[in-house]
């Protein structure tokens, strides 16, 4: 077992000690595909993975549109009389795709944040009643902090 297979292992260790489903699934996966000899195919997999992934997520939010949960009027209801939460959402929700687009740059620039992102989310489920959220956005998070951090430190 080589240090890629070594350090798929830990991923999948931490997911499922942090009861995060998909980083066990994703770690494993990819475990069984380099375990199986199979390992030429995760650079073809890399860019279309991502991509599907995307649009798997973007499917699922729009899936209440699309099937008639969430209507023109309710949606327009949110921030007409819906009070302020609407407006939070909206927010929330743009600031979400920022840090989800920061969080890819980064993870493409630098990979091994992967590890800090999975340790973060296994102490905030098993101390503080967290829950697993996506990875992009913990990244996006960790790239504000970084440049936080640079800018602080004099930009070196």
């Amino acid at each position: 077992m080589g240090q890629p297979d070594l350090v798929l292992l830990v991923i999948l260790t931490l997911g499922a000690l942090g009861r995060n489903p998909l980083v066990t699934s994703a770690a494993g996966a990819l475990l069984l595909l380099r375990l199986l000899g199979l390992s030429r195919v995760l650079p073809v997999l890399e860019q279309p993975a991502m991509s599907l992934g995307l649009i798997l997520l973007i499917v699922s939010v729009l899936i209440p549109f699309a099937n008639g949960q969430v209507t023109v009027e309710q949606t327009v209801h949110s921030f007409t009389r819906g009070g302020i939460a609407g407006y939070a959402g909206l927010v929330a929700g743009f600031l979400a795709a920022v840090l989800g687009a920061r969080g890819i740059s980064l993870l493409e620039r630098d990979p091994h944040v992967i590890i800090g992102l999975i340790l973060g989310t296994l102490v905030g489920v098993a101390f503080f009643q967290g829950i697993p959220v996506g990875p992009l956005t913990a990244a996006g998070l960790a790239a504000v902090l970084l440049e936080l951090f640079k800018s602080l430190r004099g930009g070196s």
